[in-house]
């Protein structure tokens, strides 16, 4: 496993990739282009269905799927987790124990089980869950 991998939550991606923000924009970007390029960026299979699903349909100006699949197809380079069953049952646990939406839990399960001791999170509350460090990129 690589050291020092970062997990980047939807709503940072979608940030980098909305066309009608601006400051989001530019500090979400800012660090995707960092963890890229060192090589640290930790996605999940879940966190692309997401971004797919807002960027194309919830945006005030959303991206044309063929856009939006070429973004996916940079974003998936980086170390994606693709959940198992095992997954789903570790974030029922983690969702349970510490009162989170099951999705946030998959979020920190993809995050664990890839080894990121960061998440990077605009909804999730930035607090350490199970050895996982939840931070705000626009804090």
């Amino acid at each position: 496993m690589p050291a020092g991998l970062e997990f980047v939550d939807t709503n940072v991606l979608v940030y980098a990739y909305d066309l009608s923000s601006s400051e989001k924009k530019a500090r979400a970007l800012a660090l995707l282009e960092s963890l890229l390029l060192e090589r640290r960026l930790a996605l999940s299979l879940q966190v692309l269905q997401e971004f797919y699903v807002v960027v194309t349909r919830k945006l005030a100006e959303p991206l044309d799927g063929e856009t939006a699949r070429q973004i996916l197809e940079d974003l998936g380079k980086a170390r994606l987790h693709l959940p198992t069953l095992e997954d789903v049952l570790a974030a029922s646990l983690l969702s349970e124990r510490y009162g989170l939406a099951f999705w946030d839990a998959m979020i920190l399960q993809s995050a664990k089980a890839l080894g990121a001791k960061v998440v990077w999170s605009e909804d999730l509350r930035p607090a350490a869950y199970g050895g996982v460090r939840v931070k705000n990129p626009f804090a």
